[in-house]
This record gives structure tokens, sequence and C-alpha cells, in this order.
């Protein structure tokens, strides 16, 4: 039997507070991981969440992890670098990084804001390069030939499609680069035993994508070759596999955990 787990590992998902960060944050506390931090914009967020990934820990028989959360938001410089400061002071090294936190915006080309693409585009691709950037020091303390430090990049297969009717393009654009950025950082950080991949989600019911879900209404469905959207342990199977042991040989790769999605008309 093959165990994929994240024992005794020392994991950073920022937007880790709700939709798919929560749901990778609740997939290492429950598979061994001894230390989760988690960020967000909100410091109430970040309580309440820390607050369930701690219930959930102990309900898995978890007692060693440690829960730490961090308001921050990435897209400020300042905030940003602050936020690995208070990392550095809390712990020595990463083994896991998943650059998870982002926003969206849609509107047709003529009422969609300069301004909203710009917002979208710093936190969604220049805040994860910085955090990256910024993490860098402590993954490459944990890594080893034998298991590598893992970065995470929380894509979407909208960076693959080119049908898009609602008009998010700063988030498409943001998801095609932060792909490209992690299939170039793959081959750079090889030699420094971390991998990087990223994973590209498909429809998932969390509060960014269900305004999207409502209006495409059976569309998302009916059009999918799996005939339903994401569940929670779709992604996290995915992050697991991803971050064990046993995937230390994955790097560099796209991911697509969309049903088929991406392959089908729409």
């Amino acid at each position: 039997m093959v165990d994929f787990n994240v024992e005794n590992k020392i994991v950073l998902i920022t937007g880790g507070t709700r939709g798919l960060g929560l749901y990778c944050a609740e997939a290492v506390v429950e598979n061994g991981a001894k230390t989760v931090i988690i960020s967000s914009r909100k410091p109430k967020a970040c309580e309440d969440a820390k607050a369930h990934l701690e219930q959930l820990a102990k309900k898995a028989g978890n007692n060693k992890c440690e829960v730490i959360a961090i308001p921050a938001d990435l897209s400020v410089e300042e905030q940003c670098e602050d936020l690995f400061k208070k990392i550095s002071e809390k712990v020595d090294k990463l083994d896991i990084f998943v650059a998870n936190a982002g926003a969206t915006w849609g509107a047709p080309l003529e009422d969609h804001k300069v301004s909203a693409v710009k917002k979208v585009i710093n936190l969604n691709f220049v805040a994860v390069y910085h955090s990256i950037q910024l993490a860098t020091p402590l993954l490459e303390r944990a890594a080893t030939q034998e298991d590598p430090s893992r970065i995470i990049i929380m894509s979407s297969i909208i960076s693959l499609l080119h049908n898009d009717s609602v008009g998010t393009y700063g988030y498409l654009g943001s998801k095609a680069a932060v792909s490209h950025l992690g299939r170039n950082l793959a081959v750079q950080f090889a030699p420094r035993h971390i991998n990087v991949n990223s994973i590209l989600p498909g429809f998932f019911p969390t509060k960014m994508a269900n305004g999207l879900i409502e209006a495409a209404g059976d569309m998302l469905t009916e059009t999918n070759p799996r005939g339903r959207l994401g569940e929670k342990g779709d992604l996290q199977a995915a992050l697991l596999f991803l971050c064990s042991k046993q995937g230390n040989y994955i790097n560099g790769v796209d991911l697509c955990v969309d049903g088929g999605a991406r392959l089908a008309k729409m």
C-alpha cells in the first residue's frame, strides 16, 4: 500500500483561510504536517481558519500539529516582506510552500477597468513571484536530494482556455503567467533540490468561483466529461501526491484537476 502523506513537514499556504487554500490546509493537517502556516488579508478569517484547522488536527489524531495564522496583504510589498519576517521568527525552514492567494474580476472589455486588471495581476502574479523569492532561503534549508522541498503554484485551467466569455482578463493572463513562471523555476531550482509544480483546478464551488458557476448554470457540468464540478477531495489528493515523498520525481508539471473540462467544447 502506498501512503501519501506530509508527516513532520512544515507547510506554508497563502490564501489559506477559505476556498482552495483552506482545502489544502485541511489536507496537510489531516495527513501529518508538523506545522501549518496560513495567511490571508483579514485577521478574523485567519483566527477562524486557525480554530477550524486545530479542531481538524485533533480529530485526525495529529496532536503534534501547530497551526499558525498571520494576516497579510501580499499585494503590498511591505506586508509580504513582513509576513516572511514573522515566519522566519516562527520556523527555521519550510518543506512546502503553496502559493495560493489570488483574486479575480470579470467585466466586458469595454467596461473592464485597467485598474482592475492591474490589481488582479499584482496579487496573482507579482505577489506570487515576490513570495517565492522570499520563501526560497527557508525552502533551501529543508531541501534534500532524496526529498526535495516543494513549491506548489495554484494556477487554473483558464490559463489553457481560449473561450472566456465572462471577461476575466487579468485573471486568465495572471494564471498563464504563474504557470509559465513555475515551469521556468522548476528548471532553475532543481539543482537546489526544490521541486516546482502548478495545479490547474477547473471549476470548484468556492466563494470566488460561485458567481461564475451560478451564471453558467448547468453548462459547466453538462460540458464536463466527468459530468460534475470539482470536489474538495479531488484537489487534496493532487496536492498530497505532489508533496509526498513518493512524488519527489515530479517536477515542472501543470497538473490539471478539472475532469477533462479543458478538452470539451464549451
